[in-house]
């Protein structure tokens, strides 16, 4: 019989595996000849907020869930506000072998729902070209794309480096 997934709130004792899954995806997204690039994001997001998800979190009065199954985190995201009446979706992350599971889209259904808890009409949310299941998820989810930009500079929201990101917005 499958484990099931459960979706809690971050604990201190998940930051080991938030780190290193947060880690992990981002070498698995590096294209060959942006490597470098992409270390330097993660360093930068770690630094800045994956090394203290619960103060960055806690200050901007947002949230930092994990989906976990037999013990083991699967996925997480969290959620800042990005408006007086909107949450921006972060860091939703699945693991890579457990993967094609609705491990996404439970999380997706989540965060919409605890948006709505906190009586918010919209969740905004972006994504990269190198994130082609992400982009589908959300297309699929309703979501609808309000811009692209081609992100130069690097920061703890976007790698740079000529990257494509979308971002997308869906009333709740």
């Amino acid at each position: 019989m499958e484990a099931t997934i459960e979706i809690r709130p971050f604990d201190i004792d998940d930051a080991v595996q938030v780190r290193d899954l947060f880690i992990r995806v981002n070498r698995l997204l590096a294209p060959p000849d942006m490597k470098q690039a992409f270390e330097d994001y993660i360093a930068t997001s770690l630094k800045e907020e994956i090394d203290q998800i619960s103060s960055y979190y806690g200050k901007k009065r947002g949230g930092f869930w994990v989906a976990v199954e037999g013990g083991r985190l699967v996925g997480m995201f969290g959620l800042e506000p990005s408006s007086t009446e909107a949450m921006e979706l972060r860091r939703m992350y699945v693991d890579p072998d457990a993967r094609r599971r609705g491990i996404a889209r439970r999380m997706l259904g989540f965060a919409e729902d605890e948006c709505r808890r906190r009586h918010l009409l919209r969740m905004d949310l972006s994504t990269s070209e190198l994130q082609g299941d992400a982009l589908s998820l959300y297309r699929n989810s309703g979501y609808r794309l309000v811009r692209e930009e081609v992100a130069i500079a690097a920061s703890n929201k976007t790698l740079g480096g000529g990257i494509r990101r979308f971002h997308f917005s869906k009333s709740l």
